[in-house]
């Protein structure tokens, strides 16, 4: 599964074949079963997580105990929680898998020493990033200013498989509606 991440990497930057070795030596390969965590709220982030196959899904409870679904992670898109992440401080969200998944993890140690040792990576992160940015703004957007119905066309837009892997009660928690007005809007 190692050489799923490397394509993925290879794709968008140049490697060495020391630095494709660096990466080898730096990752960790997991397999995520249904419902299990890959992140608890209140833990710290140690790691960024890369999926090769299967779907997670990062999420807070808010105070009343609703589950409100940031986002998805789907094969060879990255999740964690950002600020735990970089900071150390305790994660406010949850990760977990919604079907089995297979990952690669780096720890924050590790991808700062990549970085070091590899500039072109900085590359990849920094267009991560951008794009990590401007999905969290179109959201944001999204959520202020659409009905449900135009919330519910750019998730099927967004994510086009998802919508037969999913539960119609996790598609409304990500949109931010009940489950019967999912109902009404799909018919």
């Amino acid at each position: 599964m190692f050489e799923v991440f490397i394509n993925y990497i290879t794709n968008q930057i140049k490697l060495t074949a020391d630095e494709i070795e660096m990466l080898r030596k730096a990752h960790i390969y997991r397999k995520i079963r249904k419902r299990q965590f890959v992140l608890h709220e209140g833990d710290v982030c140690k790691y960024s997580c890369f999926v090769l196959k299967g779907c997670l899904r990062s999420y807070r409870i808010s105070n009343d105990g609703n589950e409100h679904i940031l986002r998805f992670a789907v094969e060879n898109w990255w999740v964690n929680d950002n600020e735990s992440y970089n900071t150390g401080e305790p994660a406010k969200s949850n990760i977990d898998a919604l079907e089995d998944t297979e990952v690669i993890l780096i720890s924050k140690e590790n991808l700062d020493l990549l970085l070091i040792k590899i500039p072109n990576l900085q590359k990849l992160i920094d267009k991560l990033l951008a794009r990590s940015y401007d999905a969290s703004q179109q959201r944001i957007y999204l959520n202020i200013s659409s009905t449900a119905e135009e919330k519910y066309h750019h998730f099927i837009e967004t994510y086009p498989t998802l919508l037969a892997r999913l539960p119609l009660r996790t598609i409304a928690s990500y949109l931010g509606v009940s489950r019967e007005t999912l109902s009404r809007i799909r018919k």
